[in-house]
């Protein structure tokens, strides 16, 4: 059997306070919004590149709103400036948890296929005649290789 990395068990209580810990978290941020895939690529992205240019340019605004024009919200532009810096720390945490329950996910998966696989093995080797025979050919469906459906040629 390969190195078995995880050992852990998630209790009942514990899956329903991290599902209560992620409903707080969106509580209280009400303002998420989902974009679609059009949206999301129409839009120009401010990454780190751009942060600098985006808080030089509130700055210049900031200190010389004579030559923005009246309908130029300024108080918005910083809300979203001050709100893209509060987001950003909390975008890496959750970044990082979810490459690691991500990670675990896949390792933890990997080790249930793989002690799966030696179940159905070691069924299929000494389970003959003990009752098993059904249990293997559902297993064994699994496995079940389809066959390509042959497309009739035209003449």
């Amino acid at each position: 059997m390969t190195a078995n990395r995880i050992s852990a068990n998630l209790s009942a209580a514990d899956k329903e306070e991290v599902m209560q810990a992620i409903a707080t978290i969106k509580a209280k941020l009400p303002f998420l919004t989902d974009l679609t895939t059009e949206e999301r690529k129409s839009l120009p992205k401010l990454g780190d590149k751009s942060r600098a240019f985006v808080s030089k340019t509130l700055e210049v605004a900031t200190q010389n709103p004579d030559f923005l024009p009246r309908s130029f919200d300024l108080d918005e532009m910083r809300r979203d400036v001050e709100l893209f810096e509060a987001l950003y720390p909390i975008l890496l945490s959750i970044t990082q948890l979810q490459e690691l329950l991500d990670d675990t996910f896949v390792a933890v998966g990997s080790e249930a296929y793989a002690a799966g696989l030696l179940v159905y093995n070691y069924a299929k080797a000494n389970g003959k005649g003990a009752g098993l025979d059904t249990a293997l050919d559902d297993m064994g469906r699994r496995f079940a290789r389809k066959t390509p459906k042959v497309q009739p040629q035209l003449s």
